[in-house]
């Protein structure tokens, strides 16, 4: 497990990141095309660095909770996460290239978001619950 950083500085840069993070994740909820599982590891390990208060939280939380679980438990990622994050970059694609002029930063962007899809899909799924006896 990551240690808290050491330095002043430090510290509040990870805190600025992780709440940036946050924040950018809260957003991708509800906009499609942003990763929201992406940005919520990546603040919680800044929030590991800087603030034993917010990661806490984001553990405990009932929403991120279980996408933090999976990813301690074998860097797994929810088939359910794994669909939403396709259909909002499908959708976010098909709006970019509605809307917007054709040229190299729409190209770009649908390749990011291809490669963080295929990214997404490479990673296992949670385990089953053991039946109960």
């Amino acid at each position: 497990m990551p240690r808290i950083a050491t330095s002043r500085l430090a510290r509040l840069l990870f805190a600025l990141l992780a709440y940036l993070s946050l924040g950018i994740g809260l957003v991708a909820i509800v906009i499609p095309g942003l990763p929201t599982t992406e940005f919520i590891l990546l603040a919680a390990w800044a929030a590991t660095k800087s603030s034993p208060r917010l990661s806490a939280w984001l553990e405990q939380h009932r929403l991120f909770g279980p996408i933090l679980n999976n990813w301690h438990n074998g860097k797994r990622v929810a088939r359910r996460a794994k669909v939403s994050a396709t259909i909002s970059m499908l959708i976010c694609a098909g709006l970019m290239l509605v809307l917007l002029d054709h040229g190299w930063p729409i190209y770009l962007a649908i390749v990011g978001m291809g490669l963080g899809n295929l990214w997404i899909w490479s990673r296992p799924e949670p385990l089953p619950f053991p039946p109960s006896h």
